[in-house]
This record gives structure tokens, sequence and C-alpha cells, in this order.
């Protein structure tokens, strides 16, 4: 199978050929490795570009670059992960309380958050990744923690709204630009070399103040309504399911349960896939076995009878059971 790489791709491995520093290539490289799609046509490229990308991340932190990068190099976890990122004191660690069970200091004063806060956020016989990052300030290309910015599923920007709308605030958006990472707000045309579209939200925080409804209207006027924005009150918890809805269908992933022939349906731990994914996408992430013999598939869910024969390139839809057949 052909790999079908987008022009995208090409360009950041123009950028990564040019590359003259480690962090330089690190991120060219990741940058290919988010553009490229996920097909068996790509199996093999990927498996090499992750190899490179090992090494030179060995590289990087051999050359004593120091502890401060290093815990930023964080293992992604669970079904998705994403990062609350912001200005000092909106409640990125509230926030990261209400969503998951982690314990990260929180205090009335900025800068409480000096090194990452990770919690798992659980949702839907699933686990997400949340990671609450230390305040972002300054030229967003120089923050530690940039490659990861580059990488991750999401990027909730948390936003104070309490008091008059920090406008200012939402000049991260453009600063996230000026670093190469793109937020829908600002997707226009093919992306620059090294260039990476983030899913990005805004969680105006302390929805619970008196004036906070004018808070959150100014801020959707100011991205144009592009940007999905949600009000919450880490406090009293208000708005936290709504985000916890917000993160997962930006993160554009589904659920897919599967059964096995002649037995009950297990609505245990199920696959996950990107939206739009396959019958036969779901039978590689299974084993590769699956996918060379597999015949046909039944269904439930998507609006269908309850087992049909659905073929290999059915897409499947959040939820769907899946019996394959090889």
């Amino acid at each position: 199978m052909p790999a079908n790489l987008p022009p995208q791709y090409y360009k950041a491995e123009e950028e990564y050929k040019g590359a003259k520093t480690l962090p330089e290539k690190i991120a060219a490289l990741e940058a290919m490795m988010a553009i490229m799609p996920h097909h068996k046509g790509t199996d093999k490229l990927r498996a090499q570009h992750t190899r490179q990308l090992s090494q030179l991340r060995e590289q990087l932190e051999a050359g004593g670059k120091g502890k401060r990068q290093s815990i930023y190099r964080i293992e992604r976890q669970g079904a998705a992960q994403a990062l609350l990122v912001g200005p000092p004191n909106a409640g990125k660690s509230s926030i990261l309380a209400a969503l998951t069970h982690a314990t990260p200091h929180i205090a009335d004063y900025p800068h409480t958050t000096v090194k990452p806060e990770i919690g798992m956020m659980p949702y839907r016989d699933i686990q997400m990744q949340i990671v609450d990052l230390p305040p972002m300030e300054g030229d967003v290309r120089k923050l530690p923690y940039y490659n990861l910015l580059r990488t991750a599923d999401a990027i909730v920007l948390v936003l104070d709204a309490s008091g008059e709308p920090d406008v200012e605030a939402l000049l991260l958006i453009g600063d996230l630009a000026d670093g190469k990472v793109f937020t829908p707000l600002l997707d226009e045309g093919e992306l620059p070399i090294g260039g990476v579209r983030a899913r990005m939200l805004i969680a105006l925080n302390k929805a619970d103040a008196a004036d906070a409804g004018y808070a959150v209207e100014k801020v959707r006027e100011a991205v144009s309504r592009r940007i999905r924005v949600v009000a919450v009150s880490a406090r009293d918890r208000a708005g936290i399911e709504p985000l916890g809805d917000a993160l997962y269908d930006v993160v554009e992933i589904i659920r897919v349960y599967t059964k096995v022939p002649g037995r009950k349906i297990d609505l245990g731990a199920p696959f996950i896939l990107s939206r739009g994914g396959t019958v036969m996408d779901l039978a590689r992430e299974i084993h590769r076995d699956f996918a060379d013999g597999l015949r046909f598939a039944r269904i439930w869910g998507s609006g269908r009878f309850d087992g049909q024969r659905v073929e290999r390139d059915h897409v499947l839809e959040d939820g769907d059971v899946i019996e394959l057949h090889i």
C-alpha cells in the first residue's frame, strides 16, 4: 500500500534535513510524524521515524541539557493527552484537580505550578491524560515544554472569567502560531514548514463570579466563535462535566468495543481509534494477523440492525461493537 503522504509532510521533511541543532531536528521529526496519515502503507516509515526520534532524544539527554528539560519529556498515557496552558493564576491546577484525582498545589498567588502536574481523567470507559504546565509567558518557542505543545492531542487554554476579560491572554493563541503550533482559529491554507495543527479549546475558569457571563461573551466574540469556549468553576465543579465532553470531542477519537463470535458483547476496555477509523483500522490495532486475514465484520450500533454485516472499509462510530471474521 502506498504511503500517500501529504505536501505538508515533505515540507516538514525539508526542515528536518536542514535542521542544525538537536531540538530543531526533534521538532521537525515530530511534525513529520504528526502529519503522517495512519494506515498500513506508513507503518514501516513510522517505525523508522520512531527509532530516529528515540535516538535524537537520547543524544539530547546525553548532551547534558539538564533536569529542566527532562521533566517535560512526559510519556503519553491513556487514550489521549491534553495540556492545560495559560497565564498565571487562571486556575489551571484547580481544573486539573476537578477533572482528575490529582492533588496539585493550589494557592491564590501566581506561579504555584513550577513543574508539570499530571492526572488521569476517567471518561466513558477510558482514561485521558491531563497535564498542567507552568504559566505560558514570553516566546512560545523558548518554553521548555514547546515540543509538548506540538505533539499533544489537545491544548486547553485556561483563562480567568472574573473581572474584565484578559484579551492579552488571548494573544497566546497568536504566540502559538508564531511558534508554528497552529490552532483552528488560525488554520488558513497550507501549514508552513514545520507547522503543526493543534486541537484547542478555551476553558474560562471562575465562572461563578458575578460578571463571568460578560467575560464569556467577550472571549467568544474575540475568537469569532471558531474555538469552543467552555465556562467552568473549578471551585464548585460547575461546567466540569461539559469540559470533559468538549475535550473528548476535540481530540477526535472514538471508542470501539469488540465481540468474539458466538459470545456476548464485552463492554470492557474499548479500543481507541481516530475519528473516521474503519473496520480495517480496528483489525490492525488488535493484531496484524487480524488485518491480513480479515474477511468481513458484523456490527452493533451505528443506527444499523444488530449483527449487520459490513465490509473492511466501513467507517466506525463512537460506541460501535464489532465482531471480526477472519
